[in-house]
C-alpha cells in the first residue's frame, strides 16, 4: 500500500464528518443522523458507492436544505470528498465508510428521503450484486421513507436494461426516465445543476463517446 493511502486512512480518522462504523457493534447514530450529526430535520440523500463524493458535495453545495450521505468502502476516496466538504464548509455532508451490503445496519425506517446509484459497477455475470436488484432494493426499503426516490445515472446498458426490467416486474413507480440525458436536458432546468455534477467516472465514459442514462423510481 502506498504511503499516500496510508496518510489519507489515518487523516479520515480525525474528520468529523466520516464515520467508519464496527460491523459487529451497533451503530450510534443509527436512526439518529439528523439529531446526532446535522443537527436539523431535513431530507437525508444517500449516494452508494459514493467513489471520491463528487455528487454528495456538489449536491451537498447546491441545495443546503438537504442533508447528504456518501457511502463508500475505500478510503483513499472518501478522503478526497470528505477534504472538499470541510474545506467547504458544507455542514451537510458526511460520509460513511462501508460496504453497502450492510447499509440496512446504520438506518433505522423511514430515516432516508432519497437514494443515488452514479456509475454503480453493472455487474454483468453477477445480477444479484446489482445495486438495483432485489435483494438490494429489500434493503432499501428498510429505511427509504413512503415515496422515497431511487435514482440511477449509468453509462451501463446492462445495468440501465436489468433495472427497467425491476421496475416492470415488481409494478414500482417511475418517476423519470431518459435513455439519453443529456440529450433531454433543456436550457434553463433547474435540473440542468444537478446533472451538471460529473464523477470521475462519467467525465471517462464521456470522453469514449458513452450514452448517459437515468431513471428515477418509487418502490413504495
Amino acid at each position: 500500500m502506498g504511503k499516500d493511502k496510508l496518510r489519507r486512512f489515518e487523516a479520515i480518522k480525525s474528520f468529523d464528518n466520516v464515520f467508519e462504523p464496527v460491523r459487529e457493534q451497533d451503530f450510534e447514530h443509527s436512526g439518529k443522523w439528523n439529531e446526532n450529526i446535522f443537527k436539523n430535520e431535513n431530507p437525508i440523500v444517500l449516494e452508494l458507492g459514493c467513489g471520491k463524493g463528487e455528487y454528495s458535495v456538489g449536491l451537498g453545495s447546491l441545495f443546503s436544505d438537504k442533508n447528504y450521505i456518501g457511502v463508500e468502502i475505500k478510503g483513499n476516496r472518501i478522503y478526497i470528498g470528505a477534504k472538499e466538504a470541510i474545506d467547504s464548509k458544507l455542514n451537510n455532508v458526511a460520509f460513511l465508510r462501508t460496504r453497502i451490503d450492510y447499509i440496512d445496519s446504520y438506518f433505522k425506517e423511514n430515516e432516508v428521503d432519497e437514494i443515488w446509484l452514479t456509475f454503480s459497477d453493472p455487474q454483468p455475470n453477477k445480477p444479484r450484486k446489482r445495486l438495483t436488484s432485489t435483494l438490494f432494493i429489500n434493503r432499501y426499503r428498510k429505511f427509504l421513507k413512503p415515496g422515497g426516490l431511487i435514482h440511477l445515472k449509468t453509462d451501463s446498458s446492462v445495468l440501465f436494461d436489468s433495472t427497467m426490467e425491476q421496475i416492470k416486474l415488481n409494478k414500482y413507480e417511475l418517476v423519470d426516465l431518459r435513455p439519453d440525458l443529456y440529450a433531454e436536458i433543456k436550457e434553463g432546468e433547474e435540473e440542468q445543476k444537478i446533472f451538471s455534477i460529473k464523477t470521475h467516472y462519467e467525465t471517462l465514459f464521456t470522453k469514449r463517446g458513452h450514452v448517459i442514462k437515468y431513471c428515477c423510481f418509487k418502490i413504495n
